[in-house]
């Protein structure tokens, strides 16, 4: 296969990073694998061709960033950046109300201020090139989850500055596209519970004991999801169509369990979603407008603690399911009646 244009991924040590790294250049690409620490990029050179070089590259280091600017703009200088590919990002996980704000900011740093810094430190060599930027964010971007507040917040910034940038750079013919995957073979949520383990750790033990029963619950279905993730060679095949493809998409969902999600987002009102959530993880529903009876839950006067009861399927939770979908139906019906009448 021809040899493409050349292409800069960050956070490739690993996961969907390396994946990415590891099949662009075996379709042919020059990757320039942006990773923080020499023993990675040497890991990663072993895998892949002598067209693989190693990128030197901290996401929230300006120094880091301009060094490597100038090292792309050297190398590219005939023929501009093919593409770029905002794939470095960390996860913070923990209830919202304990998060040291430290933590919370250093999310950001990384998973959003980190892609914008990149991206507008390479936008001249793209521009040059009519490159395409990738920006990998997750199905967390599109539906938030409890404990997880602090990430998801991040992906749904990213996906704000995705969508804000595929308008203001259509003039120059770069386009913008988000990658959302679901559950991924991938470190990076080993290192959330360790990361929440050691950060909660900290906080003082009334405080977490309030969480107690819904983060063993949390830590539970993480684990599930994981032993059903799939490989992140998936995410990389999915990231070389947006790049590769005469018309690339605005978004791709990668996975069951994303494109299920999705579903639930688009057709489930909130306080559905709320309360089927709420069921999945065992904590009690809110008690929103237009959900029905109040939480099954009960509330002791004496101790002032809030106590869970077994919450069991709420079957009323199907009510707005079937309106959504007798609502779809009435549209696909006229338009069908429309269609046939013309």
């Amino acid at each position: 296969m021809a040899v493409q244009g050349p292409i800069v991924i960050t956070g490739a040590s690993s996961g969907i990073g390396a994946a990415c790294a590891r099949y662009l250049d075996a379709l042919g690409f020059t990757v320039w694998a942006g990773v923080r620490g020499a023993q990675d990029g040497e890991a990663l050179t072993r895998l892949a061709s002598s067209r693989l070089r190693v990128l030197m590259l901290d996401v929230t280091d300006p120094a880091s960033i301009e060094a490597a600017r100038k090292t792309l703009a050297e190398d590219t200088r005939d023929t501009g950046l093919a593409g770029l590919v905002n794939n470095a990002g960390i996860s913070v996980a923990g209830p919202l109300e304990l998060l040291p704000l430290a933590e919370v900011r250093t999310q950001f740093e990384v998973n959003v201020i980190g892609a914008l810094a990149v991206t507008q430190a390479l936008l001249p060599l793209l521009r040059r090139a009519r490159g395409r930027i990738v920006n990998i964010s997750s199905i967390a971007g599109l539906a938030a989850t409890p404990f997880l507040g602090a990430y998801c917040s991040s992906k749904f910034a990213l996906e704000a500055m995705s969508d804000a940038l595929r308008l203001e750079l259509a003039p120059w013919g770069i386009s913008v596209s988000l990658v959302e995957p679901g559950a991924i073979q991938s470190q990076i949520w080993q290192r959330a519970t360790m990361s929440a383990t050691r950060t909660l750790g900290g906080v003082d033990p009334e405080a977490l004991a309030l969480y107690a029963q819904p983060l063993s619950r949390m830590q539970e279905v993480m684990a599930a999801a994981a032993a059903r993730a799939i490989p992140a060679e998936v995410v990389a095949r999915v990231v070389a169509d947006a790049l590769i493809a005469a018309r690339p998409r605005a978004r791709y969902l990668v996975g069951k369990d994303a494109r299920f999600r999705a579903m639930l987002k688009w057709i489930l009102p909130d306080c559905a979603q709320d309360r089927l959530l709420a069921w999945f993880l065992g904590l009690p529903p809110p008690g929103l407008a237009g959900c029905g009876n109040s939480p099954p839950a009960a509330f002791s006067r004496r101790s002032g603690v809030h106590r869970t009861a077994r919450v069991r399927f709420p079957l009323r939770l199907l009510r707005p399911c079937w309106t959504a979908f007798l609502r779809i139906l009435r549209v696909i019906v006229k338009s069908t009646r429309r269609m046939s009448g013309s």
